[in-house]
């Protein structure tokens, strides 16, 4: 809105049009490829998010492939198969059918990965309860859990539907 109300109000070869456009700057930037590092540059590579990337496969034509560059300018119909699957790989080293296979062995690596943090978390488990943590309560002994259990049915605890409702008070022992 704002780049339309400058132009109605000076006109399109005004300075304060060109202040907002960016047409009379693209000369000052314009670099040949030669000076541009490569890591500028935009990279070939296959991933089926993005079956179709930027640049070619092949960036520099071997005599044969040039050739058949300038065969694939006349009819189709003239091409045989293989020169066609040539002329496809010239662009593309995967087809879409290729990436989506996924490697053959891709199932050991995922194992060893699943392995390997399954063995460090044990380890890392292992180093908590021997360095980190403290003894266990005394409140976690065998003695301790019968005694409170002993308490607990002697309070009858929950009667009902509780821990007292397993508990034989004529027998005193465990209902079955």
């Amino acid at each position: 809105m704002l780049v339309s109300v400058a132009r109605s109000l000076r006109g399109p070869k005004s300075i304060l049009w060109k202040s907002f456009s960016t047409s009379s700057y693209v000369s000052a930037h314009d670099v040949s490829s030669d000076q541009v590092p490569y890591y500028t540059k935009p990279r070939y590579y296959d991933t089926r998010a993005l079956p179709l990337p930027d640049v070619p496969f092949a960036s520099e034509l071997t005599a044969q492939q040039q050739a058949l560059k300038q065969k694939e300018a006349g009819s189709w119909t003239q091409l045989t198969k293989d020169e066609k699957l040539a002329l496809y790989r010239i662009n593309f080293n995967q087809s879409y059918a290729e990436m989506k296979k996924g490697a053959p062995n891709e199932w050991k690596t995922v194992l060893g990965f699943a392995f390997y943090f399954m063995a460090f978390s044990g380890l890392y488990l292992w180093w908590h309860r021997k360095y980190v943590y403290g003894p266990c309560p005394h409140t976690l002994s065998e003695d301790w859990i019968a005694m409170q259990t002993k308490r607990m049915i002697d309070m009858r605890v929950n009667p009902i539907t509780g821990f007292s409702s397993h508990w034989d008070y004529e027998k005193n022992e465990w209902k079955k």
